[in-house]
């Protein structure tokens, strides 16, 4: 298994392969998202994260996810219409993945196997330090502005 979150690499919404060593010496926060969920209003959450901390070295990635109550039905360019029209959404958003079972992306695998478990629902977020090991994850319940104390920590 890579050592590193900046090993891998991912499809875009765009379907462009997304190599994650452009973020070598940034901080991620990775979340698994919906656009049909309970937590969806997070999107506005996440994005104030993104545009407050992104020049300090914070990038938040967002993984759509359907493997939780359907929730994440569309297709990508209907993905990205929602994302963009209704909360503004201009974080990177890559495209539909599975994050749980033996077809989980590489990055959700690597993600787990620091903070051992299962994704339990959507909007479960994994903050990564700009080393790109070390991993702090916080489940669906957990507002986007609650992190701002960890996030602080990780670009410092």
């Amino acid at each position: 298994m890579p050592n590193s979150i900046f090993d891998f690499s991912a499809v875009a919404l765009d379907g462009r392969d997304h190599d994650f060593r452009r973020y070598e010496g940034k901080a991620l926060l990775i979340v698994n998202t919906a656009s049909k969920c309970g937590f969806t209003k997070q999107y506005k959450g996440l994005e104030e994260l993104y545009q407050k901390y992104k020049d300090r070295g914070l990038v938040v990635i967002g993984f759509p996810c359907n493997q939780f109550g359907h929730q994440e039905p569309g297709e990508a360019e209907e993905i990205a219409s929602f994302c963009e029209l209704n909360y503004g959404v201009t974080f990177p958003l890559m495209a539909k993945v599975e994050v749980n079972g033996k077809d989980a992306h590489p990055v959700f695998a690597f993600l787990k196997g620091k903070e051992s478990g299962s994704i339990k629902w959507n909007f479960t977020k994994f903050l990564v330090s700009r080393d790109g090991t070390t991993v702090s994850r916080f489940g669906s319940t957990t507002e986007p502005e609650k992190l701002e104390k960890d996030i602080e920590a990780a670009l410092a």
